[in-house]
């Protein structure tokens, strides 16, 4: 295994990564949590499992047209404020969707919110590759996708509980609520990002947009993020359908299991974090995805078993998600050049989401229910479609590693560029 010297971070960058990291929570809770109540969601709205993929999906295509609408705008602005008015405009749309009260309406919130909400991610990964170096990366990343775990630890639990407690609105309500204040401690305590304004070569949005997309060596990342986000998102919509109809689990058990599944996220994450730093990041993503194939095959097999067998898989599962996701993410924000970071990474979290609502609908094609209580049918092709999917990915993933190796000495130049600025 190659080691490597990791860099302490500052009280600042601490900050950074935590205020950040909480931004992805309500993020992605918001996004999370539609799976979750989904059960309740099918009942409550009179929807099929199609017309759930396509509410699922809508905020995802939404969200890629938004990145690709922004991306020339990217790295015209300081980071900060582009964060704080589409934080805005997320809080606005979670308020939408807490106030829906049928099927269309409620495809019209998500698609509100997957305007706004859809861009924060990218933007966040500009704010993390302008502060901190390659060497720090892995770690960052894995600190602030904490927020994934902890958003099924915290949010989805709390917010299962007070659905059933009272309305399947009230999960969106609290998120509204919590995002406000994480709102105001951007907007006082984060200072201006704005250091790739003095190296601007583009002066106009849609030429700056164009020579991002017509470079060869992102349109690599670019496939590669697409391919590896449509299988991430085919099975995720209908897991609580799957988990309540086919593997006997209760209503009441929900909670319990996104709370043991999050915590043993929370715990690998900043291991996972550390061993990306210190080994090759394409060999952990490698090993993560043949071991997450191996467990989809099994989970998505399974009939009625017992409760803690159900918890023992999907903690087997977040293994291989995490394991995937932070060397991913930090491999995918070595890939462009300080200038275009903004760019990029809209176009790349755009093509995330449209692969992701791509995944999402062909699997609410793939699967469906004779009734709203029956269990789900063709649950184990989903699992065999994300198989092959993810071996394509490991082909594609090999390629950005190659591109960066390749790169590594106009990346050393660059973060002398940060270490100045800084």
């Amino acid at each position: 295994m190659e080691k490597k010297k990791t860099v302490p971070f500052t009280g600042y960058e601490k900050f950074v990564i935590l205020i950040l990291a909480i931004t992805q929570f309500t993020v992605i809770l918001d996004f999370m949590v539609m799976s979750p109540l989904g059960d309740l969601l099918l009942k409550s709205l009179d929807m099929d499992t199609q017309d759930f993929g396509i509410a699922v999906s809508a905020y995802a295509f939404s969200a890629g047209i938004s990145g690709l609408l922004t991306a020339g705008f990217a790295d015209k602005f300081d980071r900060k404020k582009l964060l704080l008015f589409f934080y805005v405009g997320f809080i606005v749309g979670t308020l939408f969707c807490g106030l829906a009260n049928s099927y269309p309406t409620l495809v019209a919130a998500r698609i509100f919110t997957g305007l706004f909400g859809g861009v924060i991610g990218s933007i966040s990964m500009a704010i993390i590759t302008d502060i901190f170096s390659l060497q720090q990366r892995g770690r960052v990343m894995g600190f602030v996708q904490m927020g994934f775990g902890a958003s099924q630890v915290l949010g989805i639990p709390i917010g299962l509980y007070i659905a059933h407690k009272w309305a399947w609105e009230a999960p969106f309500f609290m998120i509204v609520g919590l995002s406000i204040f994480i709102a105001v401690s951007i907007a006082v305590w984060l200072k201006p990002v704005n250091a790739h304004l003095a190296i601007q070569q583009d002066k106009k949005a849609l030429l700056h947009l164009w020579h991002t997309l017509k470079d060869k060596d992102y349109r690599i990342g670019f496939m590669a993020t697409g391919i590896l986000s449509v299988g991430g998102f085919m099975m995720m919509p209908f897991g609580t359908v799957f988990a309540v109809n086919n593997l006997g689990v209760s209503e009441a058990q929900l909670p319990m299991l996104f709370m043991i599944s999050g915590l043993s996220s929370l715990a690998m994450m900043p291991f996972i974090g550390k061993l990306s730093d210190r080994m090759s990041k394409f060999k952990l993503f490698a090993i993560a995805c043949i071991w997450l194939m191996l467990v989809c095959v099994v989970y998505t097999n399974l009939a009625v078993v017992p409760f803690w067998l159900v918890i023992i898989t999907n903690i087997l599962m977040m293994i291989g998600i995490m394991g995937r996701m932070v060397p991913s993410s930090a491999m995918s924000s070595a890939v462009p050049e300080m200038k275009d970071r903004g760019a990029y990474m809209s176009i790349n979290a755009s093509l995330q989401q449209i692969s992701g609502g791509i995944g999402a609908a062909v699997a609410g094609a793939i699967v469906y229910q004779e009734s709203k209580t029956s269990p789900l049918i063709n649950y184990d092709i989903v699992g065999y479609v994300v198989v092959v999917i993810s071996c394509i990915s490991i082909l594609m993933m090999s390629r950005v590693d190659r591109l960066i190796k390749r790169k590594t000495p106009k990346v050393n130049f660059e973060e002398s560029v940060i270490n100045e600025v800084h």
